[in-house]
């Protein structure tokens, strides 16, 4: 199986399953001399993890994260870094009676008709139980993109179901389990969960991820475009089905006069564009949504099909998410750190850390070339 590996200049591969032994990755080309405080990749981890509330999906699991390799004295030293979890609270045997079935929604199908084979405990590799993985690696990311260019990465909860929530304070998002940003909302969104579960049924969401403090030039023209890296990195978090960037799809119904974003001595007037401009960062807060698909597992019973080809129904039991987007938040401010940083060091590897303000070199005046020719006779 490929395409586990992310990133060119900080690349992050990750391997295992659902019910696997562990899951685990690595991160390879992070720079050296980055205080790595491990108790701040625990503490994003514990954001992400299942069973933090009655809320998310009751799955135990501790998700304390090994750092095997990579740093040495709390710092990193530019080898890879290794990262382990082990599952603790795999419960492998709800998943019995989907050995030979497809649940609707799910990888089950495409798994088994690409492979031949699949893990069917848990979704096996098609599980975000390896976002797990990307979290820790999206901490290091954050901890690089502070360290060197004092970027800030944040996320919320925009929409669940039919609510939408308000961004009154950041700072609220870490007061409640739905990453909400308005302590008002959050009444209803609990009411919204009990109802699903009561119904043995889930819904969708929206997420939103920004990144404040950026610096200008960081993307490429034309196929690693910025913005065209985000969307991939984005979409590939199980359960995203859209992704804009900005207004997004609000775009298509503004004029240009209203669109573009003007430019002042003293700044943007607006962030239309969602701090992007022709694949490259502007300078202005980065802006991400995506939309993210209600949870296919769900009690209420489904048609289907089974290896056999034939016609059957099922019901998924276990412990699932009644909306997947609540903890879908920090896996999405992961991967926009692991994009930035990325590009950050690809921007710097060309151009160098301040090329958008270094003038050109002055050349040479004429007395001193024709002293030099003389001297060399």
């Amino acid at each position: 199986m490929s395409g586990n590996t992310f990133g060119k200049l900080f690349c992050v591969s990750s391997f295992g399953e659902s019910h696997g032994a562990a899951i685990g990755g690595t991160i390879d080309g992070c720079p050296p001399g980055i205080v790595l405080d491990a108790s701040y990749v625990q503490q994003q981890l514990q954001r992400r993890r299942p069973g933090t509330s009655r809320h998310v999906t009751q799955r135990q699991e501790l998700d304390e994260v090994e750092i095997l390799s990579g740093v040495f004295d709390g710092k990193t030293t530019g080898a890879p870094i290794g990262l382990l979890i082990r599952n603790v609270d795999a419960k492998s045997r709800d998943y019995d009676k989907l050995r030979d079935t497809f649940r609707p929604g799910h990888a089950d199908y495409v798994y088994h008709k690409k492979y031949g084979i699949r893990d069917h405990r848990g979704g096996g590799r098609s599980s975000a139980r390896e976002t797990a993985i990307r979290v820790a690696a999206g901490a290091v990311a954050k901890l690089v993109l502070s360290s060197l260019w004092g970027v800030v990465i944040r996320g919320r909860l925009a929409k669940m179901a039919d609510i939408d929530i308000p961004l009154t304070s950041w700072a609220k998002t870490e007061t409640n389990p739905f990453f909400a940003a308005d302590d008002n909302a959050v009444a209803a969104l609990e009411k919204k969960i009990v109802q699903l579960r009561r119904k043995g049924d889930s819904c969708g969401a929206i997420a939103e991820v920004i990144a404040e403090n950026m610096q200008t030039g960081w993307g490429e023209p034309v196929f690693d475009r910025l913005d065209a890296d985000i969307a991939k990195a984005m979409m590939s978090i199980n359960a995203v089905k859209g992704v804009e960037i900005g207004d997004g799809f609000a775009a298509a119904s503004q004029l240009g006069s209203e669109h573009g974003d003007e430019m002042t001595t003293k700044g943007f007037a607006s962030n239309h564009a969602g701090g992007i401009l022709g694949g490259i960062s502007s300078g202005q807060n980065i802006v991400v949504r995506m939309a993210i698909k209600p949870t296919s597992s769900i009690r209420l019973s489904r048609r289907t099909l089974n290896t056999a080809g034939e016609e059957t129904t099922v019901s998924t039991l276990g412990r699932h998410d009644p909306c997947v987007g609540i903890r879908a938040v920090p896996v999405a401010e992961a991967m926009l750190a692991l994009v930035l940083t990325d590009h950050a060091l690809r921007y710097r590897g060309q151009c160098g850390q301040n090329a958008n303000t270094t003038k050109a070199a002055k050349k040479p005046k004429k007395a001193t070339v024709a002293k030099k020719q003389k001297k060399t006779k």
